[in-house]
């Protein structure tokens, strides 16, 4: 379990890239060759974990939980086996969100923009991470939760217009709910293919 020790307008927030920074120059606890995880060490916040590759599935949760390298949870674990059975060598889990909470209910109540906009510039990092005339392959799955927060709605808004800006290609996996929310990827059978997702539809709907 992650309970929040404190609203994050609290927190020094180390922007993204002083934090990727340090990813790529400090001390690891992990192999680095594998895994790319940013901030580089357990925090109140987390912008990216993932594996290295060529071509990753880009998987969209609503907030980090207690996954870190060598020691995903379920939900993790699951996204790693999806990107697999769908020909992605790699997947970066992302979140609409940065703050770690492991019940969204204790998520903050409080909109904190200046963890939202490193959050966005991290986004912005991975898209242009596939490189010139590569498609980014972005799963959305938030699942219900995403109305646990007012804030959380414009916040994809803002990654939708950032993955217009790069090409990005939307994709849901599994059932959506009757709101037409995407399925998380908790409980998804091991055999589950990508579709893909009218992200503006979508968002105009709800």
């Amino acid at each position: 379990m992650h309970i929040p020790t404190c609203e994050t307008n609290e927190l020094n927030i180390i922007p993204f890239e002083d934090a990727l920074l340090q990813e790529a120059d400090g001390s690891f606890e992990y192999d680095r060759e594998k895994w790319l995880y940013v901030p580089n060490a357990y925090t109140e916040y987390r912008y990216i974990l993932g594996t290295r590759g060529e071509n990753p599935l880009i998987c969209i949760g609503i907030n980090p939980s207690t996954a870190k390298p060598d020691d995903l949870d379920n939900t993790l674990k699951s996204v790693e086996r999806t990107a697999a059975f769908n020909g992605y060598d790699s997947f970066i889990m992302f979140n609409v969100y940065a703050q770690r909470a492991t019940n969204p209910k204790d998520m903050d109540g409080a909109f904190n923009e200046c963890l939202h906009n490193e959050n966005m510039n991290a986004f912005r990092y991975i898209l242009s991470s596939y490189g010139e005339g590569k498609t980014p392959a972005v799963w959305a799955a938030w699942g219900t939760i995403i109305e646990k927060r007012p804030y959380l709605i414009p916040c994809v808004k803002d990654m939708i217009k950032i993955g217009n800006e790069f090409g990005a290609k939307w994709y849901t996996v599994g059932k959506r709910s009757v709101k037409g929310h995407p399925h998380h990827p908790l409980y998804l059978k091991n055999n589950s293919p990508v579709e893909e997702f009218d992200i503006e539809g979508y968002i105009d709907s709800i």
